[in-house]
């Protein structure tokens, strides 16, 4: 059975040690850790000590405290892996309308749950910029998605108002949106830029996908044009950090791009 080891604080040593009885399955996910005067017995620790040691467990995402009910350890992380192909990614047939880039995963689908006209928060004249248009002449329409019954992502997609027909909100409540978008329009989308950085979760995108406010999200945002190169659709997409995992598969491509008489360009 594992031990504290002696080194560093008494709550990091005890932490590390519920840790690795976690790691080996002693406490299994899911499974509720003893109390707190259970662990003190076992450990002979303080209270304070085994406080503070599920504390630092708190923060690192290993257990999960749920007040009034007890102390769970997490259970494992369904994320996504989602491939980017520069060479080949040209067509924006959205994220969940074939097997790639979001793989390997069922029970994934997207669902509408706010629609609106004219808006003008920050990220709406954000939107307004890339697409050349005042806030006014925008629809903007917000999803979730969802793997396996658990909300995977919050997303924000505007187009010109003038471009969908009447009804179209109705037709997104459980489909893909980019998909969807395209069809109305009857315009095949391109990717113009797509773009990635980290922020902090606010209270929308917290409760919509059940994450506490503050937490790290993934963001992915970008324009989407026509052939002609005219923009069409701003998608703004955020991802909780653990949930995605996004892969450059260079040999592969890079095999594919010799294949077709390319040149390799890799640095």
């Amino acid at each position: 059975m594992p031990t504290p080891r002696n080194n560093g604080p008494l709550y990091l040593q005890f932490a590390r040690a519920i840790q690795e009885r976690i790691d080996t399955g002693e406490y299994p996910p899911g499974s509720r850790l003893p109390s707190e005067p259970e662990l003190c017995g076992q450990f002979g620790a303080n209270r304070l000590t085994v406080r503070q040691a599920i504390a630092e467990l708190d923060r690192a995402g290993a257990i999960e405290i749920r007040r009034g009910v007890g102390t769970f350890v997490r259970r494992p992380v369904v994320r996504a892996t989602i491939d980017v192909d520069p060479n080949s990614a040209r067509l924006d047939v959205g994220s969940q309308s074939v097997p790639v880039p979001v793989r390997g995963l069922k029970g994934t689908e997207e669902r509408a749950v706010e629609v609106s006209v004219g808006s003008d928060t920050a990220p709406d004249r954000q939107a307004a910029e890339h697409l050349r248009l005042p806030t006014s002449a925008l629809t903007r329409i917000d999803t979730v998605i969802v793997i396996s019954a658990q909300p995977w992502a919050v997303n924000s997609y505007w187009v010109a108002t003038h471009l969908l027909p009447t009804g179209f909100a109705e037709s997104t409540e459980s489909r893909n949106t980019t998909v969807a978008v395209a069809e109305a329009i009857g315009i095949e989308l391109e990717y113009d830029w797509r773009s990635f950085s980290a922020i902090a979760a606010d209270i929308a995108d917290a409760q919509r996908l059940d994450v506490a406010a503050g937490s790290p999200l993934l963001l992915r945002e970008g324009v989407s044009c026509a052939p002609d190169g005219r923009p069409i659709l701003y998608v703004r997409r955020r991802i909780y950090g653990e949930n995605a995992s996004f892969v450059m598969r260079y040999r592969e491509w890079r095999q594919a791009d010799q294949d077709s008489g390319g040149a390799d360009t890799s640095g």
